[in-house]
């Protein structure tokens, strides 16, 4: 009885540190930020200088997940966007937006346009006869709002850097 007292004090408070599982039901869904579900992969540009050239820049979007398009298909959904700041003599002309995938979604009454998967904007890019020749790294922003098949997430924006070689 005497080694029975200790041990029993051990187990209550063993007992009483060990933290009490979650409760799952209880528990909130996990947050989905935007940004966490698409990656932007800008590839090098050559562009000669006082000549213009696009920049590829591929976005990945995880599997259950859309974002979308440019333009979106309602006004209150936001549009995928890339803006860059000119610099170093290179500015932007214009930006290319890839063709949508029409799709259904449980949480809109009509189709949405949106992208899905692996898809590619193109940066096109004007290199004043002033540049400087060698590598620029341009900023970006990409903007993007996330989506599974039952909801939205609020949209998020990344800071992307788009490499150039001016020759």
């Amino acid at each position: 009885m005497k080694h029975l007292c200790p041990l029993l004090l051990l187990c209550l408070l063993v007992t009483a540190c060990a933290k009490a599982p979650a409760n799952t039901a209880e528990s909130e869904p996990p947050r989905i930020n935007s940004v966490d579900v698409v990656k932007a992969l800008p590839q090098e540009a050559t562009i000669a200088q006082g000549g213009s050239g696009f920049v590829p820049v591929r976005l990945q979007i995880k599997n259950g997940y859309h974002v979308n398009a440019n333009p979106p298909s309602q006004s209150y959904l936001k549009a995928t966007e890339i803006e860059l700041k000119p610099a170093e003599g290179i500015s932007v002309e214009f930006i290319t937006y890839p063709d949508p995938l029409i799709k259904t979604f449980a949480f809109s009454e009509t189709p949405l346009k949106v992208y899905e998967g692996e898809t590619e904007l193109k940066v096109h890019l004007k290199a004043d006869k002033s540049a400087s020749p060698g590598k620029h790294n341009l900023s970006a922003k990409l903007r993007v709002q996330a989506c599974d098949d039952k909801v939205c997430y609020a949209p998020g924006a990344m800071d992307v850097t788009v490499p150039v070689n001016v020759k």
